[in-house]
């Protein structure tokens, strides 16, 4: 823990850790959208080839973002490029013109938001093993009102949990307009719909990768 306030504390050192979150994020967000251009993955080939080079143009400029501030804006830049991509993925149906959290204001938005605080709840979880503390951060400013390191590590895992996840229950018609509340414009999951969403989160959080080239 105090080697972790020393690295908030030095601005080089925040900097640094902050580049790498953001850096890995957008690598997790491009590898999304490559998985949608590689036919022999069983999926439907989309030519993402414009979204992936704007999107990876970006992400060349995290090094040379001197402030944190300028990093949350190159992370909303590339994830606003990202979105415009889910129509092509998911359906137009659930197109994303924009992201928007409090609350959401449509199907897409409400399981984004329902996805993102499920990880931020696991990675909270995680944190707690270790001497870590939740409060201080290095991408997201520090607070005592919320545990911001989660917000931090959420980033990265974001786009290979949540996102694949609700790739996935959409494409597979797992979750439907059924599932929404169409009297607050779908932007609230029924109580079936959570369940989905948390029983195949689980399902995800279960599974084992192997390293390609070590095998374990």
């Amino acid at each position: 823990m105090v080697e972790q306030v020393r690295g908030y504390l030095d601005p080089h050192k925040r900097l640094v850790i902050a580049r790498e979150l953001v850096d890995a994020a957008a690598f997790n967000i491009v590898k999304n959208l490559q998985y949608f251009t590689n036919p022999s993955r069983g999926e439907r080939q989309i030519d993402f080839a414009r979204p992936i080079q704007e999107i990876q143009t970006l992400q060349a400029s995290i090094k040379d973002a001197q402030t944190t501030h300028e990093l949350m804006g190159l992370e909303g830049n590339i994830r606003e490029r990202y979105y415009r991509c889910w129509g092509e993925i998911v359906g137009q149906e659930y197109a994303l013109d924009k992201r928007v959290k409090h609350p959401p204001d449509n199907a897409i938005n409400a399981l984004i938001s329902f996805g993102n605080s499920l990880l931020y709840t696991t990675v909270l979880s995680e944190i707690y093993h270790t001497h870590l503390t939740p409060t201080v951060s290095f991408l997201h400013r520090p607070g005592e009102r919320r545990y911001s390191l989660a917000l931090d590590l959420s980033e990265v895992f974001k786009p290979i949990i949540v996102d694949k996840l609700i790739f996935k229950l959409l494409n597979t018609k797992q979750i439907q307009e059924k599932h929404f509340r169409k009297e607050l414009n779908f932007c609230y999951l029924e109580e079936s719909g959570r369940k989905i969403v948390l029983q195949e989160y689980d399902e995800r959080l279960k599974t084992t990768i192997k390293h390609r080239a070590l095998g374990r």
